[in-house]
Parts: C-alpha cells; sequence; structure tokens
C-alpha cells in the first residue's frame, strides 16, 4: 500500500510539472511573451540537444500553443487551413482541415498566421482566409464561422492577429481600411455576442494593423486593449463599448506608418510601438474618454520595433529591434536599463523575442535563432541555425524550447 501512495505521488508531481508548462496563446498565459522561471538551454544545437524533430506538412508562421503535455499550431494541410496537434515527445496526435486556404503573399508570411488560443477545454483558430473554428482537444470541429462576411481584407500583406479570450467570450480584431470591426464571439456556439465598428480616416495603409488585442482591467471589469489606426483604445469586453482611447501617434500624417508589432502590458501601463520602428511611448491605462493630453507617459524617437512585439519580464520591457539590438527598458519613465545588440547580420528580425527565466531568445527571419543571458545587463550566449526559416516565436515548455520552422518542429533540452 505504501508503495501505491508513494507512485501515486510521484506520478501526481510529475503531472504538475508537466503541466507548468502550458503556454496557452502566441503570447503566453499573460501576454507578456515570457516565463519567469525555470533553467533554459543555454543552446539550441541540432546535433547537441535537440529531443526530436516533427515535419510539417506546409509552411505556416503562427506561434504553436502548448497544454497539458500537447502542442497545437495551425498549418496548412493539402491546400486548405489546418490544425495540428503533437505530443510533447514529438508524435503527431491528429491533423483537421477547416477549409479552404488563402495563401500567404509574403516571403515570411502565410494563411496560417494568427496562433490558436485554448481555454483549456476547446481551441479556437482563425486564418487569413476568415476561417474561423473552435476545436475539442481531439480535433473535432465544434463550430465554424466564414468572417470574409464583415468585408474585404484590404490588409497589404498577410493577416496576423490572433484571437483572445475573455472570461465570457472569443474576441477577434479586424483591422484594415473601411471595414474594421471587434467582434465578440459565444465560445460555445460561434453566435456572435456583439460586434463594433472601429473605422477612422488616417493616411494610406495608417488604419491596418496586424497587432493582437490584450485582455485588461478597466475598473476592475474586463476590457480589451486594441492598437490600430493610430489609436489605442479600451472596450468593455461585455458589449465592446470605448472606455477610452488615446491618439497623437502620427501628428505629421505620415504614410504607411502601419502597425506591425503589438502593445505590451505591464502593471497600468500599456507600451506601444509605432513608427515603423522608430517610436515607442508609455500610456497609463484608464480614464474615460479621450486621455492622449493626460495620460501619455513619455515618448521615445531613438528607438522602438516595427515587426518583433516587446516583451516584459521582471518589470522590465524588452524591445528587440529588427536588426537586432536589444534594448531593456523602465516601463514608467521610458528610460533604457541597457541597450545592446546580437552581431549583425544580412537578415531581419521577424518572430517576437521569448524571455524564458534569464536568457532572451530572438529568432531571425533566416532560420537563426540568437540567445543572450539578460540576468545582468547582456550576455550575448551564441547563435544556432536551425536548417530552415523560423518566423514564430520560441515556446518555452518545462525547460525546453520548442521551436517552429517553415519546415518542422524542433524541440530543445538542457
Amino acid at each position: 500500500m505504501k508503495k501505491i501512495i508513494i507512485s501515486t505521488l510521484i506520478f501526481s508531481l510529475c503531472l504538475n510539472c508537466l503541466y507548468a508548462g502550458n503556454w496557452p496563446a502566441w503570447r503566453g498565459t499573460d501576454a507578456k511573451g515570457s516565463t519567469d522561471s525555470g533553467n533554459y538551454p543555454t543552446e539550441l544545437n541540432l546535433k547537441k540537444n535537440l529531443l526530436w524533430k516533427a515535419s510539417l506538412p506546409d509552411k505556416g508562421c503562427s506561434t504553436p500553443i502548448v497544454w497539458k503535455g500537447s502542442i497545437f499550431l495551425t498549418c496548412p494541410i493539402n491546400g486548405e487551413d489546418g490544425v495540428l496537434s503533437f505530443s510533447i515527445t514529438g508524435e503527431k496526435n491528429w491533423q483537421t482541415k477547416i477549409g479552404p486556404q488563402r495563401k500567404g503573399k509574403h516571403l515570411n508570411g502565410s494563411g496560417s498566421n494568427p496562433s490558436l488560443i485554448t481555454d483549456g477545454q476547446n481551441l479556437y483558430a482563425l486564418f487569413k482566409s476568415g476561417n474561423l473554428a473552435c476545436l475539442n482537444r481531439d480535433g473535432e470541429i465544434l463550430w465554424q464561422k466564414d468572417l470574409s462576411s464583415y468585408g474585404k481584407d484590404t490588409l497589404y500583406w498577410d493577416f496576423g492577429t490572433s484571437p483572445i479570450l475573455s472570461s465570457n467570450y472569443l474576441i477577434v480584431a479586424l483591422m484594415r481600411k473601411g471595414n474594421s470591426w471587434l467582434l465578440a464571439f459565444d465560445p460555445s456556439s460561434g453566435e456572435v455576442a456583439w460586434k463594433k465598428e472601429r473605422n477612422y480616416q488616417t493616411p494610406p495603409e495608417c488604419d491596418h494593423s496586424y497587432a493582437t488585442p490584450t485582455l485588461i482591467k478597466h475598473k476592475g471589469k474586463e476590457a480589451i486593449l486594441v492598437w490600430g489606426a493610430e489609436r489605442l483604445s479600451a472596450h468593455s469586453a461585455e458589449d465592446g463599448e470605448m472606455h477610452w482611447v488615446s491618439t497623437g501617434f502620427n501628428p505629421k500624417q505620415k504614410k504607411n506608418w502601419v502597425v506591425v508589432g503589438s502593445q505590451v502590458v505591464t502593471g497600468d501601463i500599456a507600451i506601444v510601438p509605432y513608427g515603423r520602428g522608430t517610436h515607442l511611448t508609455g500610456i497609463r491605462m484608464g480614464g474615460e474618454g479621450d486621455v492622449t493630453k493626460t495620460h501619455r507617459l513619455w515618448t521615445r524617437s531613438d528607438t522602438g520595433c516595427f515587426v518583433p512585439s516587446p516583451a516584459v519580464s521582471d518589470g522590465k520591457v524588452y524591445i528587440l529591434r529588427d536588426r537586432g539590438e536589444v534594448h531593456c527598458i523602465d516601463p514608467k519613465t521610458g528610460k533604457s536599463e541597457w541597450e545592446d545588440a546580437f552581431p549583425r547580420a544580412s537578415s531581419s528580425y521577424y518572430g517576437s523575442p521569448m524571455i524564458a527565466g534569464t536568457k532572451l531568445y530572438a529568432p531571425r527571419e533566416d532560420g537563426v535563432i540568437l540567445i543572450a543571458d539578460i540576468s545582468n545587463g547582456f550576455k550575448y550566449l551564441g547563435k544556432y541555425d536551425m536548417g530552415e526559416r523560423v518566423i514564430a516565436s520560441p515556446v518555452p515548455v518545462n525547460d525546453h524550447i520548442l521551436i517552429r520552422g517553415e519546415q518542422n518542429l524542433l524541440y530543445f533540452g538542457g
């Protein structure tokens, strides 16, 4: 009897350890792109610490999610939008086709750019085609919608906004010229709970946004933070009504200041990258109506990030610039704690950085992952070639690192 109790306890501890590695959405549990605890690899060497490699059916660029020992990701399957599941040991669990895909047109894009999100029970998938679907964790489709009915996709490049979940709804942002929407769906049925238009007059392309909304609190209640069309706005998660808005991001009305990288939140401050990687601002969230003049804390025009989104760790904001510069910034003042850089190369950074423990992982478009220790400033640890292009962000899983390339999933140990 004693042996059975001990064995059961050990099994339970192993399960708890396994489930602690959940990464339920594009930027993790709290949308910060980081996990504070753990001892993660200092190298991602194909010959030394690659534990397994699993082939994918086609090119997709979404970051995988992980839940209770299973990996889930979107990917084209024989010309259709698809969702795949793998075990944490690399075996394919299942694959499900959703509907005809709409292919990507950018070298670093695909029709499967948005990441899945899970509430622990079901999976929610969104694609460039407009396909929106809910699946259970066994891959069965529970409901499906076609969002193309909300208007033409006028984005110059490939749709990349991931869905998010509030306590009651699945939230999707469609931000493009003339037909921008914030949509809330009942996650159990797919029925529209509410919808709000979000259309504004801007210079060309400035009303296009590839950013993912963030779930925040406003006066103790859930709200949706949306960045695009030269506006950062907070909306009630219950009915979509706008609480507050901050503007003034393009005073000279420049063309093509499109939003690609998403905002990030730490405490009551939103950090917003804009101006194609040339500007960064900190905005104190809250208030009512137009808070442009009262809530902007600081603005910098000497730093920023265009495609990669910032990450937050230990109360600091980390930005990875398109050419490999890394800046650690105090969100309250906007001042740099330090500034450094990865070695220069001809390729740019498209995937967003991920921080695991004390290490920052930066995916470069040519498939090289660069690593730095940021426990005390910036200490460059090395670069590792995956052998294929990498646009998705790295994912931390219980002291392991999951990399999604264009052709394969790769899983590295310590």
